[in-house]
């Protein structure tokens, strides 16, 4: 059971961080305004950064679950 709760936590926090990355990709290249993070390239950067990171739990959470219905 804490296996699925840790896998659920580890696909949401990859969903949340892809999302973030997103929004601050696009407001770093100017593409979505309103925010002091509009036009600023520094948050495009870390935009990327985020969103790989969520990228990459996205991918852990997928592995998990494969694994987890291969031997369950």
């Amino acid at each position: 059971m804490t296996s699925r709760v840790s896998n659920s936590v580890l696909l949401l926090l990859g969903l949340v961080a892809l999302v973030v990355g997103a929004v601050w990709v696009g407001q770093g290249l100017n593409l979505i305004p309103g925010s002091f993070m509009t036009g600023n390239r520094m948050w495009f950067f870390i935009g990327i950064v985020v969103g790989l990171a969520g990228i990459v739990m996205l991918v852990l959470a997928g592995r998990r679950l494969a694994t987890g219905r291969r031997s369950g």
